[in-house]
Parts: C-alpha cells; sequence; structure tokens
C-alpha cells in the first residue's frame, strides 16, 4: 500500500486545582485542526499556530452526570468527550487490527498533562485501551462464522532507565530483562516476555490491574518516579481463517504506549554541574526525538539519513511504529496553563514534527503451515551455528580477547533467538483452549478480587502515589489482632511485607485494640510518620489517617468497623494533601491564601522536592555518604540584587558535609540531575554491583569540589545618592533564614571623577537636577567581623553596581574573624539618566559575604555512620523544628534601606526649617513696622514667593572670596527663599556666579551670618557653625577671617560669594 503520515492528535485538558487556586489563564486555543498557543509574557505577540489531523478542546464546556461520567454541557459545546477521542482515534486502530495491519497508538506530553486520562481514563470515563479491548471482544463475540476463530495475548511491560521490566511477571532479573534483536527480521522483541492469553474484556482489565500494582511496587521499593516510565500495553490480535487450502493467519500487533513525562529537567542550575552530561535524566525521550526528526527527513525526502533506533530500548521497541510496518497515531496531551507555556510550546513542536513522518503497513497473513515450517527451518540453522561452533566473517585488527568477547555474545544472541523460536513452536502446537485455561486459572488464583470485596468490611491500607493512577492499587488487609510490617528477610517473616529506603526488618507492629488500631516501631529508630508527625511510642490511627513507612511507603489507614475521621480530614485523602501536611509538620506553611504567582510556584517546589530530598538522605545513610539535604528558600534579600526587585524566593537545596560541616547550594535543577544519577547509583547497588560504593569521587553524585561558601549577604541602598549623600554605616550580615553571621562595615559615596569626596554639605533636593551630568561614586568595603570560628579560613567579599555583569571583589583576607579590606573603586556615569534615577530610588547593591570552605576531616567523626552524624547534627541544631516558614518576601528586616531614607529627610528637614525660619523674620520685620508703613500687598507677595520657592536656584554651594587666599574647602550652603531667589540667581549667572555680600546679608540677616572672626578656626568647627545657622550665608576659611561682629582687632571682610 502507499506511504501512510502518522496521525497526530492534540487534547487540552481542564485546569487542575493546584491552577485554579492561582488564577491560572489559559493559552491554549483551538478551532477545528488548528491549535494556537500564546505567550503569556508577551501579550502583543501573535499566537503561534499549529495544524493537526485532530484538535481535541477538553478544557471547558462540560458537565459531570450522576454516573460521574464527564459529557459536554450543550449541544453546541465544543468539549471533546472520551467518547469522540475513541471513535476518531481508537475505532481506527480497531479496524486496522481486524484488516490485520499492526497499529501503535502512543501518547506524549509532559506530567500531569492527561495522557493517562487519554489512554487509560479514570473511573468510569475509560480511555481508548479499554475502549478499544472492549470493543474488540464484542466484535469477536458477535462473530457467527464458524470458519474464523479469534486469539488475543495481552503484555504489558515498563521502561525505567533504560530496564525493561515484565510487569505481568513476578520475578524480574536484576537489571531488567533483555532486548534481543531478531536475525531475520530485524526487529527487536524482549526476551522472556510474559505473553497471556485472554479471553474476555473481563480478562484484560484484571490484567492491567496486576500490572498496575507490579508497577506500583517496583516504583516504591525501587524509589522510581512513576514519570519517568514508559508503560507499553501489546495485544496480539490473530484471526485464523479456515479455507480450501488449509488454515491462514492474520495477525495484527496493537501497541499502545503511555510514554514517560516530557518535562524537561529545569535547566536553571544545571547548566554548570559537572556531571550533567553523565545524567541519563530521560534517555529514551530524548532519543525518540531524535528518530522522529530523522524519519521526518527522510520523509521531506533528505538523503544519507541514519536513524538511530539502537540509541535506546525504548525507541529499538517502537523501530516498526515509527517508520515501518505499522498504522501508527500519537496523541500528544496539553497543559492550558500559562506556568507551563514553555513544556506545551515544545510538546506541540514535537508533534508537528512526527506528523511529518510516513509508514509503509502491509497486511500480515500467512499459511499457518509456512510459519510453522519456517520456524522449524531456522532453529535448525541456529543449532547448526551453535554446534560448528561461532565464525566470525572478519577477525582483522581484533585482538584475541574482542574475539572470545564478540563469539560470546553471538552465542548469547542464537541461545535467545532458539528459546524465542521454541515459544513460538509450543504455542503453534499446544491448543489455544488449553493456554487460555491455564492462564483462566492463574488470574483466579491471585486473588486480588477477594481482596476488593473484603476492603468494604475489614480495616486496611491502601497505597497513595503521585501517580493518580497508581494509588490504592496496593491494599493490606488488617485480618489478624497484631500485624507486623517489615522486610521480607525478616525472621519470621511480616504479614505485611515492604522494601526500599529506610524499611527494617522488623519495622513496626499494628495492634488491635477493640475498634481500633494502634501503629508503634518494632525496632527503635524505625521511621514512621503518622499523619506528617514522627512517632516514637504507640499512636491509636483514626478512620483516614496518613501513615509514613521508611521514606516513601505511604499508605491511608481506613477503618469501616469504626469511620471516624480526625477533624481536617478530606473525605478523599490525595498524595498531594499527605505531602502538604509533612511539609507542613516541617514548618513550611502550605496555606495558598494571598500569595502571588510566584510564591505559589515557590510553595508548590517546595512539596515536591521535600519527598525527594527525604529519598536522597535515605540513600545516603544506606550508602553511608556522610551527607545530608536540606531543602531551603532563600528570600529575595538573601540573593544577589534581589530586595527592591520583582525577584521572588528561590527554592534550594543545601548539601552538608556531615565530617567537616562544608556546605554547597544547589538550585532546583542540579538537585533533580543529581537526584536521578543518585537513584541510578543506588539501583546499581540494589542489582549487586558493589562497585557502586567505591567510585572515583569525580564519578560520585554526592561528590562535590570544595567552594567559597555564601556567608550571608547585606544590602546598602541607594536611595541617598539620588540626593548626593554619604552612606556610611555598620551592616548586619545574615544568612538565607536571617540568622545574623556578623557585621560588615561599607561606605558608598558621591566623589568627584578622581575619587576626592564632595563637600559634606552638598545636598540636591530634587534628583532630577542630576539629569544629564556625569555622576561619579565611591563604594568602599571596609571592614567586617565574622561570628563562627570556621570562617577564619579566609573571607572576601563580592558585589554589582547597576548593570555591570561582572562582579567588583575585595581580596581574600586569611587567619581571622575581623578582615580590614579596605577595598573602594570608583564607578562612573557619563551622564545620568532617568533610568539610574529610578536605580538609585528603588534598588541596593547586595554585598556577599564569602568564606573559604577547605577539604578537611574531624577525626571524631570520621568513624560514625551517616545515621550517626545525622543525628548529631538534628541535636546539635539550636531549634530543630522551623519557625512557619512563609513563601513571602520579606524586605523588612534590613535596616539600610531606613537609614538612607532617614538621611534624605534629615536634609529635606533642615531646608524646611530654614524656609520656616525665612517665613518668621518676615512676619518679624512685618510686625515690627509701625502701622502706616505696613503694606499688605508687598508683604503677601513676599510671603507667597517663599511659600512656593524651592530655595534651590543657587544650587545649595557658594564659596566665599577673601581679600586674602581663600582655602578650597572653604565652602557653604546657602539658601534663597523668596522673591529674591530670582533676582540673586540672575545676578550670579550674569557675575560669573559673584553675589553681593551686602545683598546676602540682607537676605539672610546679619544676625544670622556666622562669625567671622574667628582665629584659627578649624574648617570642621566652621562648616557645623553654619549647619547650626541653618546653612547661612557665609563659612570662615581659616587665619585669614573676616570682619563684622564682635571681637577685637580689625578684620578684613569678604564682600561676595561665587557659586560653585
Amino acid at each position: 500500500m502507499p506511504d501512510e503520515s502518522v496521525k497526530v492528535a492534540v487534547r487540552v485538558r481542564p485546569f487542575n486545582q493546584r491552577e485554579k487556586d492561582r488564577g491560572s489563564k489559559c493559552i491554549i486555543g483551538m478551532d477545528g485542526g488548528q491549535t494556537t498557543i500564546s505567550n503569556p509574557e508577551a501579550t502583543g505577540e501573535e499566537p503561534k499556530k499549529f495544524a493537526f489531523d485532530y484538535s481535541y478542546w477538553s478544557h471547558s464546556g462540560f458537565i459531570e452526570r450522576e454516573d460521574m461520567v464527564l459529557e459536554p454541557d450543550k449541544p453546541s459545546s465544543k468539549y471533546a468527550s472520551q467518547d469522540i477521542v475513541f471513535k476518531d482515534l481508537g475505532q481506527g486502530v480497531l479496524d486496522n487490527a481486524f484488516e490485520g495491519y499492526n497499529c501503535s497508538l502512543f501518547a506524549y506530553g509532559q506530567t500531569g498533562s492527561g495522557k493517562s486520562f487519554s489512554m487509560v481514563g479514570y473511573g468510569p470515563n475509560r480511555g481508548i485501551v479499554p475502549i478499544t479491548c472492549d470493543e474488540l471482544f464484542k466484535t469477536i463475540h458477535a462473530n457467527k462464522d464458524p470458519n474464523r476463530k479469534f486469539e488475543v495475548t495481552f503484555s504489558m511491560l515498563e521502561i525505567y532507565n533504560e530496564q525493561v521490566r515484565d510487569l505481568l511477571s513476578k520475578d524480574n532479573p536484576k537489571g531488567g530483562l533483555q532486548v534481543r534483536q531478531n536475525p531475520k527480521l530485524g526487529l527487536f522483541y524482549v526476551q522472556s516476555q510474559k505473553k497471556v492469553p485472554v479471553g474476555s474484556y473481563d480478562e484484560i482489565a484484571k490484567r492491567m490491574e496486576q500490572g498496575t500494582a507490579s508497577r506500583t511496587v517496583a516504583s516504591t521499593a525501587m524509589n522510581a518516579t512513576s514519570s519517568r516510565a514508559h508503560t507499553v500495553v501489546t495485544i496480539v490480535f490473530d484471526q485464523i481463517i479456515k479455507g480450501d487450502e488449509g488454515e491462514t493467519k492474520k495477525s495484527s500487533v496493537m501497541n499502545l504506549v503511555d510514554l514517560a513525562g516530557s518535562e524537561r529537567a529545569d535547566s536553571t542550575g544545571a547548566t554548570g554541574d559537572r556531571l550533567k552530561e553523565g545524567a541519563n535524566i530521560n534517555k529514551s525521550l530524548s532519543a525518540l526525538g531524535n528518530v522522529i526528526s530523522a524519519l521526518a527527513d527522510l520523509s521531506m525526502g533528505k538523503k544519507k539519513i541514519m536513524v538511530p533506533y539502537r540509541d535506546s530500548v525504548l525507541t529499538k521497541l517502537l523501530q516498526n511504529a515509527l517508520g515501518g510496518n505499522s498504522k501508527t497515531i500519537m496523541i500528544a496531551a496539553l497543559s492550558p496553563a500559562d506556568i507551563n507555556y514553555d513544556e506545551t510550546l515544545g510538546t506541540l513542536r514535537y508533534a508537528d514534527r512526527a506528523k511529518k513522518i510516513k509508514n509503509k503497513a502491509v497486511v500480515n497473513e500467512n499459511p499457518m503451515d509456512k510459519l510453522i515450517r519456517e520456524l522449524r527451518e531456522e532453529n535448525d540453522r541456529l543449532k547448526a551455528a551453535m554446534t560448528g561452533g561461532v565464525v566470525l566473517a572478519d577477525q582483522k585488527n581484533m585482538s584475541k580477547e574482542e574475539i572470545e568477547k564478540m563469539k560470546k555474545e553471538m552465542e548469547e544472541e542464537i541461545r535467545a533467538q532458539l528459546m524465542a523460536n521454541s515459544d513460538a513452536l509450543q504455542e503453534q502446537t499446544v491448543s489455544w483452549d488449553d493456554r487460555l485455561k491455564e492462564s483462566r486459572k492463574e488470574t483466579d488464583e491471585d486473588g486480588s478480587s477477594g481482596v476488593q470485596k473484603k476492603k468494604q468490611k475489614v480495616p486496611h491500607f491502601y497505597n497513595l502515589n503521585e501517580d493518580p493512577m497508581l494509588s490504592g492499587v496496593v491494599v493490606y488487609l488488617l485480618e489478624k489482632d497484631k500485624v507486623m510490617v517489615g522486610r521480607t528477610d525478616a525472621d519470621p517473616k511480616p504479614d505485611i511485607v515492604l522494601s526500599g529506603l529506610s524499611i527494617l526488618k522488623q519495622h513496626a507492629v499494628i495492634a488491635k485494640k477493640g475498634k481500633d488500631f494502634e501503629i508503634s516501631q518494632s525496632t527503635p529508630g524505625a521511621k514512621i510518620k503518622v499523619n506528617g508527625v514522627p512517632i516514637s511510642g504507640s499512636h491509636t490511627m483514626q478512620h483516614l489517617d496518613r501513615i509514613l513507612y521508611g521514606s516513601n511507603h505511604l499508605y491511608v489507614f481506613v477503618n469501616p468497623v469504626n469511620p471516624v475521621s480526625a477533624p481536617d480530614t478530606p473525605k478523599e485523602v490525595s498524595y498531594n494533601f499527605a505531602q502538604s501536611e509533612i511539609a507542613k509538620s516541617k514548618g513550611f506553611n502550605t496555606d495558598g491564601k494571598g500569595l502571588t504567582k510566584d510564591q505559589i510556584q515557590a510553595q508548590e517546589q517546595v512539596l515536591e522536592l521535600l519527598p525527594m530530598v527525604s529519598e536522597v538522605n535515605a540513600i545516603s545513610e544506606e550508602l553511608d555518604k556522610k551527607r545530608s539535604f536540606e531543602v531551603i528558600l532563600m528570600s529575595a534579600a538573601a540573593q544577589e540584587g534581589g530586595l527592591m526587585t520583582e525577584k521572588s524566593t528561590k527554592v534550594m537545596i543545601k548539601m552538608k558535609n556531615l565530617v567537616n560541616d562544608n556546605t554547597w547550594l544547589w538550585e532546583r535543577g542540579k538537585f533533580m540531575n543529581r537526584r536521578y544519577l543518585i537513584q541510578d547509583l543506588y539501583q546499581n547497588f540494589l542489582n549487586g554491583d558493589e562497585s557502586c560504593l567505591n567510585l572515583p569521587k569525580e564519578e560520585d553524585p554526592f561528590w562535590e569540589p570544595t567552594e567559597d561558601v555564601l556567608i550571608g549577604t547585606a544590602n546598602v541602598f541607594l536611595q541617598s545618592l539620588a540626593y548626593a549623600l554619604d552612606f556610611d554605616d555598620r551592616l548586619c550580615i545574615t544568612d538565607y533564614k536571617g540568622q545574623e553571621e556578623g557585621n560588615l562595615y561599607v561606605t558608598v559615596s558621591p566623589c568627584a571623577q578622581n575619587g576626592k569626596p564632595l563637600d559634606e554639605d552638598y545636598f540636591v533636593d530634587d534628583p532630577c537636577e542630576l539629569l544629564g551630568k556625569p555622576y561619579h561614586l565611591k563604594v568602599m568595603v571596609r571592614t567586617a567581623d565574622i561570628n563562627k570560628s570556621r570562617f577564619a579560613r579566609g573571607i572576601k567579599v563580592r558585589y554589582k553596581f547597576y548593570k555591570d555583569t561582572d562582579y567588583s571583589e575585595t581580596p581574600m583576607i586569611k587567619g581571622t574573624l575581623s578582615p580590614e579590606f579596605n577595598n573602594s573603586k570608583i564607578f562612573s556615569l557619563p551622564s545620568i539618566c532617568q533610568d539610574h534615577l529610578d536605580f538609585f530610588e528603588t534598588n541596593c547593591i547586595t554585598f556577599m559575604v564569602y568564606g573559604i570552605q577547605e577539604d578537611t576531616a574531624e577525626p571524631t567523626r570520621g568513624t560514625k555512620t551517616t545515621k550517626q552524624l545525622r543525628e548529631d547534627d538534628n541535636r546539635d541544631k539550636p531549634e530543630l523544628r522551623r519557625r512557619n516558614t512563609s513563601f513571602a518576601l520579606d524586605t523588612g528586616a534590613d535596616q539600610s534601606q531606613l537609614k538612607a531614607e532617614y538621611a534624605v529627610l534629615v536634609r529635606k528637614f533642615d531646608r524646611l526649617a530654614q524656609k520656616e525660619k525665612r517665613l518668621q523674620q518676615l512676619c518679624s520685620e512685618w510686625n515690627s513696622k509701625p502701622t502706616g508703613e505696613k503694606q499688605f500687598e508687598p508683604f503677601y507677595r513676599a510671603v507667597t514667593a517663599v511659600a512656593k520657592s524651592t530655595g534651590t536656584r543657587l544650587k545649595t554651594r557658594v564659596q566665599t572670596l577673601q581679600k586674602s587666599q581663600h582655602n578650597a574647602d572653604d565652602t557653604i550652603s546657602l539658601y534663597a527663599f523668596g522673591e529674591e531667589e530670582e533676582e540673586m540667581a540672575l545676578e550670579a549667572q550674569n557675575n560669573d556666579g559673584v553675589i553681593s555680600y551686602d545683598k546676602i546679608a540682607q537676605h539672610q540677616g546679619i544676625n544670622g551670618l556666622p562669625p567671622k572672626h574667628h582665629k584659627e578656626e578649624d574648617v570642621l568647627q566652621a562648616q557645623r557653625a553654619v549647619q547650626m545657622k541653618n546653612g547661612s550665608a557665609t563659612k570662615s576659611g581659616g587665619s585669614g577671617g573676616s570682619s563684622g561682629g564682635s571681637g577685637g582687632g580689625e578684620q578684613q571682610q569678604s564682600k561676595a560669594c561665587v557659586i560653585q
């Protein structure tokens, strides 16, 4: 038949509860087969458009019937129900299967986007897989043709971390099942995979429940994240047709694939990780993307394209579905929320590439005798090859060891193919009815249906999992008065057998007390939490209590005999609810009310990371890695330049070396990357690979080279710079928790281009006066006092100013906790613009204080286990529980902003005080005049002029012109208020800045001028005298004093002032 393109459908789900709580906006639009996505960060940007075979709108426009089935709320609704999706996609799979074509349907999308809902469904809203299976058997049972019979086999496997697990088998080898290649067909298959005959939809449903339960238990035991695993359901549908020339077999293989979550590892923080290249975060999905791109290029006519099927287990098994003998459908699940824009756009682009792939499907129809004969002939050839020994065609340039290794691998392949052929021959020789009977017997012996009936009356536990599909599938009945919980190697064997991290041989005991049950530790130190709180003694469980065994065995206790729950317990307990109460017990505020979108996102990240950190800590204990991990919240104040900006609270992970107290702060992306590697390391350990305990440190995900540690931060607010004022103060250095780590002494001051300080009286009343002028400032890091002695190895300070890309840095001072840096740097702004003023007004310089860490060891700690060291570390902490950590920004802790504002307000107060003095002076002059000379209009005009004037026309700086040579520092602050302000400014402008001393004296009043006759007056004292006189007119300039005022001797008098 001609080439046929892969059919691609996209489907958008409704908002989940968390998205509703944070007020998410829908970024997806659909019109017919066209799908659009809008960038929430660029509202004016044109939405990106994609065209697919089907675009399913399942976001809104639906209601829930009494039987909980979702359907359109009105005839005009465009809501796509499960039935509509099946009719378009599933029915096509079914029709092709009856025609004898191979069919593949796989779902793609990020975790939580609705893949499982489309594929499997929840409750009465069945997905494509169950409806397809149900319709398949309805058609089979409706068959009236005696010459046609049907055989259906079912298999289910999971691919996790490049290992294949048979979900229908209780015994899976360490390292997973082997994937082999059929030398004749060139296709890959899973060796020893269990394929069970099924005779009805109910039998398929039971097998799917069995596989799901197996998947749940395994993922809990191996600490595997279900969202990282691919699930492949394979249904082989054979039609045996009797004809005049014998029997003909028409065979169809239906692969129904639920792919792992497509979300990328958070690149933030992971990009610089030394082990990133080795992380197999989701190798198979990356390989699948490469295969799809290569096949799309081939379909577009490009030559010499190698399709990399061999790069992963998943692509090997999907080789036939992609670019082979199969009719293939892909459904891409979309999240509608604006917060998932990047991931959803990635999904749409992935699907857009997939639709370009072309397959060539053929009907799989062969005579039965021919199939059996070919199998036997191939077996004879393989046996002959084994007997005669494997001969390599080309042995040139190969060592003896390489030849032997190659021969061994080929012999293993031949044996595997012999076994596969023998199994296929046995299937042909054993009657279908006998095989089906044996399969049904095995299903009945499983006893799962009996458990489902008993749990309505018998107290029990059921599991909780982050994947809703895997919650409630594992049930443990409490039918005895005393139930033991522990590992399988315990003696006697426990009633409830658990495996995995932090599970002890004898872990817990559950005792019946009347209608209630008590839980207690079987072994001291066994980790048990009830409703998020650790227990040490016995605890009476209530209906719907949440029980956590070890690190990740999370269960709900159900007591039908006494169904009384604790207050505030929801009717339906979810995994997220259980995790939020664990977070709350650790001091994190999980109430999302009143939080911004960024804060809610930080909250969600905490809930996501807490169980992961618990898991990694447990692995560290089991492998004795001497490391502990902790979730921390980095407030905006603790981040570089974070205060007074849009930066939000950042969730980070702190890793601590328990032997020497060295610490590292990892961003979320880096931790996620390392966690995957740690999981892989632990999986190898469980598989018996003890070499993982002695890895070179460069390959160990728990090891990190020493690096300077951030002791804490101190912030200098820059508002004073907008008024040309200095900032000189002692700053408190605080860590990410807000705890004091010491003090830092810093000066930030305006200066001349050469760094020379400006006159201390210099002040700008309105920052706009600076616009268009050059501006220079000096930042001086003077000294520090650090509290913790371990930082005496070395201390330095780093900071950035404005839009600098590189840090300014002090030298590293070693051997002291009170380093004297005295390090300064001049920053120049060629021309002040509004952006600079905004920066001064609303931002700060964050000084980041770092300490040296060395890879040393405390002798007394080196002999202790990781568990003992963690217990010591927790015991040494002043507070074992954090105080209700909030996700909101805490900007009130830094007092430097208040100090900067205070300095500005003091100067403004001085200015207003002088204006008030001038008004009082005018009123006093008016009051002292005789009644006949009092003219109201000039008086009113003068008062109004003073009230409305700014006093800044003379720029606040003048220098007295002494008859003798004046001192360079002989400057004063001069404020002129009222009608004279214009006149004096004009005189200064027309006279090279010189103003008559008499005019100044007339304006200020002679009594308001500072004394001019002080001999040898210190400049600083004179400046203070001027300030005490509210900045009036002139200032003494040293020994060459001026006359006027009391005192002996004739003095020279300055007759003018010049504007600086």
